[in-house]
């Protein structure tokens, strides 16, 4: 059996099948500030958006939802 360990850095379009988020949900989080880069998501050597699964889930437990 080969156990392949889950990715940390993954495009948008993964992330989104990954969260229930659409890509351009993440998309706007990002234009708007809400996810900061360096802290939700990175931009890859090659200019390509990537989201930090492990700021995504940090923001998840921290994120206030509004009511």
């Amino acid at each position: 059996m080969v156990t392949v360990p889950a990715a940390r850095y993954v495009t948008i379009e993964l992330a989104s099948t990954l969260t229930g988020y659409t890509p351009s949900a993440m998309r706007t989080k990002i234009s708007r500030g809400v996810w900061l880069e360096g802290r939700e998501w990175v931009r890859a050597p090659d200019g390509h958006v990537l989201i930090d699964m492990r700021g995504y889930e940090r923001w998840v437990y921290s994120a206030q939802p509004k009511r």
